[in-house]
């Protein structure tokens, strides 16, 4: 979970609570992620034990969270509907709401965290204003920045998803031929995201999650045919992600045969501008190992995993670095390293080792030649069969599944 939507998550949160909206009442979470866990962990550490993470994926109902049960939507039917509250932190809000009250489900339901701007059905008159103001924004922002980037095809991509942009890149300039698009630029949230373009060459301007959302309702509502949003998730393209209900298909395939109709055998380009770290003086070459614990949207991966991770390394006389951005902290016992992603290829290089939580940073690096391991949580892809592995699975890496 980024910064942004943590903030939110625990002042929102920290509302309920001051406002004593959750005191007597049976806490259920909806929608086992990454955002849900950070929520009963908040809850946890203020005192409030969940009584169950709810989610529609059958798979998970043997799995538990911290002692916190997973289980079907509709037990919260088995409850008093004035002794329950449903939170939910997960993107899939709008849909989730409608599902409890379809069930006929007539308690509180809270939004802890505003992913999805889109979500918003009501046909109020206040609704409609504001949705009607915030097209109007994304229109001129989208104007905006086709005067400032004349004549060039822009690609908007929803999310701030290091691996995503990874993965557009390695298959865009097959795109741009086959459309004939001279010039683009692509259109990011945040600053990272872009510097994964610019890896490859690209134009590339990073703007806010809001901004990014006005804009691309913007070109969805104008059928606008200048413009692309290169994602396989709802409401952007199409709903590619319903194919993996019926049969497993890698992320890296639905990109490049879904999103941009490539042949399955296309071969993926890898980034040009790459350049090295600084500070590489600073590393052992060969004795060193930079360890990864931190990831935007993957399930957390439990403290003593990292702690046996460094007291092997250090047993073995070597250094130990945590890859941090932000103000994320090294792990206890290790040197924290900031490194800029185009030049993290030659460090990983340098140290000989990598030890990384499954995320985009992996991606970056997937062609390091050092020792990679990547580290999975033994969880589902959002509501499918398949788990993380299958779906992020990278070759040439030691994929390692923690139960």
């Amino acid at each position: 979970m980024d910064k942004a939507h943590y903030n939110e998550l625990v002042s929102n949160l920290n509302h309920l609570i001051d406002e004593k909206v959750l005191d007597k009442k049976k806490i259920f979470l909806f929608g086992h992620c990454n955002a849900t866990e950070v929520l009963a962990d908040e809850l946890m550490q203020r005192g409030i034990e969940p009584a169950a993470i709810l989610d529609n994926n059958k798979a998970k109902y043997s799995m538990e969270y911290k002692g916190i049960k997973i289980c079907s939507p509709d037990v919260v039917m088995s409850f008093a509907a004035n002794d329950i509250i449903v939170l939910i932190a997960a993107r899939a809000y709008a849909p989730m709401a409608k599902q409890l009250r379809a069930f006929g489900f007539e308690g509180q339901i809270e939004k802890i965290v505003d992913y999805n701007s889109f979500a918003d059905y009501s046909i109020s008159p206040e609704t409609i204003r504001k949705m009607t103001e915030r097209l109007h924004r994304g229109q001129t922002a989208a104007e905006q920045h086709k005067k400032s980037y004349p004549g060039a095809f822009r690609f908007y991509c929803p999310f701030q998803a290091l691996g995503d942009i990874y993965l557009m890149m390695s298959y865009l300039p097959f795109y741009l031929e086959k459309r004939s698009i001279k010039d683009y630029v692509v259109f990011t949230v945040g600053n990272a995201c872009a510097d994964v373009v610019r890896m490859f060459g690209g134009k590339a301007e990073g703007l806010s999650q809001k901004e990014i959302d006005e804009e691309i309702q913007a070109v969805i509502f104008e059928h606008d045919d200048t413009a692309f949003i290169p994602h396989q998730d709802r409401p952007y393209v199409n709903k590619l992600y319903k194919a993996l209900y019926y049969k497993f298909i890698p992320l890296e395939t639905i990109y490049k045969c879904g999103v941009f109709g490539l042949p399955g055998d296309t071969v993926p380009v890898r980034p040009q501008n790459l350049r090295k770290y600084s500070k590489l003086d600073l590393i052992a070459e060969g004795k060193s190992v930079i360890l990864s614990p931190y990831a935007k949207s993957v399930s957390n991966i439990p403290d003593f995993i990292w702690e046996n991770y460094i007291k092997e390394y250090k047993e073995k006389g070597y250094e130990i670095f945590t890859n941090v951005a932000g103000d994320e902290e090294a792990l206890s016992g290790t040197k924290a390293l900031k490194v800029p992603l185009s030049e993290m290829q030659s460090v990983v290089e340098m140290a000989g080792t990598f030890i990384g939580i499954r995320s985009g940073l992996c991606d970056v690096i997937r062609d390091a030649n050092c020792r990679k391991i990547a580290i999975y949580p033994d969880a589902f892809y959002s509501d499918t069969k398949w788990k993380m592995v299958d779906m992020y699975r990278l070759d040439g890496w030691e994929n390692i599944v923690i139960n």
